[in-house]
């Protein structure tokens, strides 16, 4: 099986709109950091970039992100790429020979899906929810007078976040294969 060695994905021009309904806290946060960890978490992308994979071996070779169109195929001979055309695989990718292939095309586009605008509320819900608070802190005590408030969460609630929001649930069937 030929092996995916090496991925350079563009930054988007722009992320997907805003999903609407969401509270003023999550609302004032970077929408594009919430598609970014989006993105990092499924195998689909809804607007279009630049692609480039760098593919190694023999065997089937699918695209590991969708949707994508490859427009130059090559394979490296001697000391330079070289063009080549590929014969289909019947799962939608590429039978490759053997040796160093280059794939080069676009990556992203189509319609948002609700689940994955939904996916995108409960996380930015959760982020701003989870943002109040000192930076860093896990423990927060604060006393007025004879009332004393004490808070803690874990150090990694933000690397939990996609799990703890309930994204994770809806993004399942956009996750990488």
């Amino acid at each position: 099986m030929a092996t995916t060695i090496k991925q350079v994905e563009a930054i988007p021009v722009a992320y997907p709109a805003t999903p609407s309904g969401l509270s003023t806290a999550a609302a004032a946060l970077d929408p594009e950091m919430i598609w970014q960890r989006i993105e990092a978490y499924t195998a689909h992308r809804y607007t279009s970039r630049a692609i480039e994979w760098i593919v190694e071996g023999c065997g089937e070779w699918q695209p590991p992100l969708a949707p994508t169109t490859i427009a130059t195929v090559e394979v490296w001979r001697a000391d330079a790429w070289e063009s080549v055309a590929l014969s289909p695989s019947p799962l939608g990718g590429y039978v490759l020979p053997g040796g160093p292939y280059r794939f080069t095309g676009t990556v992203g586009g189509g319609d948002v899906p609700a689940a994955v605008d939904e996916a995108f509320r409960r996380l930015a819900e959760y982020m701003a929810a989870a943002k109040k608070g000192s930076p860093g802190t896990t423990r927060e005590r604060v006393t007025a007078g004879s009332v004393t408030v004490d808070k803690s969460r874990t150090a990694s609630w933000a690397a939990q976040a996609m799990s703890n929001s309930g994204a994770g649930d809806l993004l399942r069937n956009f996750r990488r294969v």
